[in-house]
């Protein structure tokens, strides 16, 4: 059987003996024919928005507006997006003050290469753009207690704004459930002690901060109240396929567009789980694997399915490296990934530390499976973060049949880790 899965911008190929495949779990986000051309269905969500007036009604003697955007590691078609948010807003208001305030949350800043890459080099040249750094105290507003008892500061850019709206996309998530709304404001423009009391371990450990999960979890429910007391007005988010193109789009309220938008996602992602030996998974490609810190949320949907003991290979390009000091650190200086369990689970809520909440999640992995990695980082650092590399995937198979010592080894393949929810 022969596959093709993301890896960096081009792709890997590979094929398996049909009799060593236990299944294959893919997201229908692959076959949805949309109803329109990409940006068709933009302006299309635009024009009819979920509880909400149009954003040209919005934007009605609103002098100060703040459209809240994704970052250099989000696949975001912003090009597709941002100028008709902008005609909107100008629309309703001609003289209006815009700034696009890019939502790192905790990563580090865009480059301007990822933003013209992004949004296409006419909106990087003519429009206000301020880069988000949670660590600078002094563009901070203090906006009060989260539900979870951290203290809640938020960007002024945002919280200063008459009219704040956010775009983004809805996946999956591995802690917050889905991606997108809420999310844009908190962790996307919170402080780095916001961001560190949302992300505690407790929270992390928390039974229902899982996939494609939102009633009982602690971290979306900090999440609601952050862009409530923020005041997000509106948002466009988008449902994409795996060739990063739009496939539906939904505008409006930030809790009634972004529900809307994650029932559409839900029903296309879900898929049942398929127990084996070894599951082949990825983190969809460029730009969502330019790390092996976001390249954990890929190994997550492998975990649901891998039996116990087995073997996780992930495909994951890495160009960027680890992509957070301490979350590399806290596995390097560690003896063992034991040790970094105990040690996050003996901290309280107030006492998290930087990536903690990946670490977290790797370390939680990494105690029940193997897992190899397929990727252009260095074997130095994959090794010292208590993985093994591997060249191909026929390496990693090779590899991963002498942990298992076993040549009969059953495989799932889950060709975007990112784009589904596995389902017991």
């Amino acid at each position: 059987m022969d596959f093709k899965i993301p890896y960096g911008r081009e792709g890997i190929n590979f094929s398996l003996p049909e009799e060593k495949i236990a299944g294959v779990l893919t997201s229908k986000a692959s076959k949805y024919e949309p109803e329109l051309e990409q940006q068709a269905l933009v302006y299309r969500a635009l024009a009819s928005p979920a509880g909400s007036e149009k954003l040209s009604q919005l934007a009605k003697n609103k002098d100060e507006v703040v459209i809240i955007c994704s970052d250099h590691t989000r696949p975001v078609p912003s090009r597709f997006m941002i100028p008709p948010m902008l005609a909107e807003i100008r629309e309703g208001n001609p003289d209006a003050s815009i700034k696009l305030l890019i939502a790192t949350g905790f990563h580090r800043p865009s480059t301007r290469e990822e933003l013209e890459e992004k949004f296409g080099e006419k909106v990087v040249e003519n429009e206000e753009i301020v880069i988000h750094k949670s660590t600078e105290k002094s563009t901070m507003v203090d906006c009060g207690i989260l539900p979870s008892g951290g203290r809640l500061r938020l960007n002024k850019t945002a919280v200063e704004a008459d009219l704040l709206i956010a775009e983004g996309f809805i996946e999956p998530h591995f802690f917050a459930g889905f991606s997108g709304g809420r999310k844009s404001v908190l962790p996307g423009v919170a402080s780095k002690e916001t961001v560190l009391a949302n992300h505690c371990g407790e929270f992390i450990a928390h039974e229902k901060a899982r996939t494609g999960i939102f009633e009982g979890n602690p971290m979306h429910k900090d999440m609601l109240y952050a862009a409530e007391k923020a005041d997000l007005a509106f948002i466009l988010n988008v449902a994409i396929n795996e060739n990063k193109e739009i496939i539906n789009a939904f505008a409006g309220d930030f809790k009634e567009a972004h529900e809307k938008g994650c029932e559409f996602v839900a029903e296309l992602a879900g898929a049942r789980a398929l127990p084996a030996d070894i599951v082949i998974t990825t983190n969809g490609g460029y730009p969502l694997d330019q790390n092996i810190y976001q390249a954990v949320k890929g190994m997550t949907a492998a975990e649901a399915t891998c039996k116990a003991g087995g073997v996780i290979i992930i495909a994951a390009e890495c160009s960027d490296g680890h992509g957070g000091e301490s979350f590399y650190k806290t596995f390097r200086e560690a003896s063992s990934v034991q040790q970094i369990r105990e040690d996050i689970k003996s901290r309280d809520r107030t006492e998290t530390v930087s990536d903690q909440w990946e670490s977290q999640i790797l370390a939680r992995i990494l105690d029940k499976f193997e897992v190899i990695m397929i990727t252009e980082a260095p074997q130095a650092m994959v090794e010292n973060m208590h993985m093994s590399k591997a060249g191909s995937i026929e390496e990693a198979l090779d590899l991963a049949d002498k942990k298992l010592d076993n040549r009969d080894s059953s495989i799932t393949v889950i060709p975007d880790g990112v784009g589904i929810i596995v389902q017991k």
